[in-house]
């Protein structure tokens, strides 16, 4: 049962209504099946992918501790919505109290952010191993990726904490309800009574100058190694060099097209896309690149392949 909602502006007080996805709310259960295949697809893969690449000496390189920080990020962001999605989905339980919405919005956008720097750590990996091999081992020592990760933490936290003062600094009176499966920050924020311009500022500003010029910086580094590539006179050569990068390729596509059409569908485009087409695709963001990654890397990268074998085979090597 959903608790009643009180006229008043303490924030500590209220209750949101989560509705799921709004149109097809007969079609929830039938939804529920894929997303929590994909979801426990995720959770398995990349807790998987994290163990073997601790434990397997062979994978304590550049490229795969970066890995394993996106596996657990992967990881992190699919838990931080899937549950509760499944719950509203199952049960119907789509009450959630302010002080736990504006938990899970800090987190998924948290998570987010620090996503979009790892993937700019991975892309400056290959740029590395590509246009400077002779030096790779020393650019990238394991100071240099212990700090990488650290300020990719520190970096998405300031960023996202904003986003807790902006939505407790509104005024709410009344409106309770979420058309979506999980919380948000422009979700929270249209509820208010007040004006949003900050909110909505900030939300567009976290996005270009943030996610944003890490894109920039991602395609900067693949023009680079695209421009070394084209240099390498064997084909043969040529191909070995651009087969490391696909598999970022493929993830960097998963993660970044849905999310910007998200973002930018929930900003200005309302009245073009259907809304359950939206949160549809938002739900099926926070599982679907989560499980594909792992398979992704799994089936792309060899050396994963051979220490997956080795390690269910009756002779494992590990540190």
């Amino acid at each position: 049962m959903v608790p009643s909602f009180y006229n008043h502006t303490d924030p500590q007080d209220m209750w949101y209504v989560l509705i799921g996805i709004p149109g097809l709310e007969d079609s929830h259960t039938w939804i529920s099946i894929p997303i929590c295949s994909m979801y426990i697809v995720a959770v398995v893969g990349n807790t998987f992918l994290i163990f073997l690449i601790m434990t397997e000496c062979n994978l304590h390189e550049p490229m795969y501790l970066f890995l394993s920080m996106l596996a657990l990020a992967d990881v992190l962001l699919s838990t931080a919505t899937a549950p509760k999605m499944l719950a509203i989905f199952w049960f119907r339980s789509m009450d959630i109290s302010f002080g736990s919405c504006v938990s899970q919005m800090f987190f998924i956008h948290f998570i987010f952010v620090a996503e979009s720097a790892i993937l700019l750590a991975m892309a400056f990996d290959r740029y590395v191993a590509i246009c400077y091999p002779l030096r790779y081992t020393t650019i990238l020592t394991s100071s240099v990726i212990r700090k990488i990760g650290i300020s990719a933490v520190i970096r998405s936290f300031i960023i996202c904490f904003p986003f807790i003062f902006l939505v407790y600094r509104l005024t709410y009176c009344g409106r309770n309800t979420i058309s979506h499966s999980y919380c948000e920050h422009m979700g929270i924020a249209r509820l208010a009574c007040d004006n949003i311009n900050v909110n909505i500022i900030y939300g567009l500003a976290v996005a270009l100058l943030s996610t944003g010029l890490d894109v920039v910086f991602i395609i900067v580094s693949y023009t680079m190694i695209l421009l070394t590539v084209f240099r390498i006179p064997s084909w043969a050569a040529r191909c070995k060099a651009l087969s490391t990068c696909g598999s970022h390729i493929c993830v960097i596509l998963m993660f970044y097209a849905p999310a910007f059409f998200s973002f930018f569908v929930h900003r200005f485009g309302g009245k073009i896309i259907p809304h359950h087409i939206h949160i549809l695709i938002a739900n099926l963001y926070v599982v679907v690149p989560p499980m594909l990654n792992p398979i992704i890397y799994g089936v792309k990268t060899k050396q994963i392949q051979e220490r997956v074998l080795l390690r269910f085979s009756p002779i494992s090597t590990c540190c």
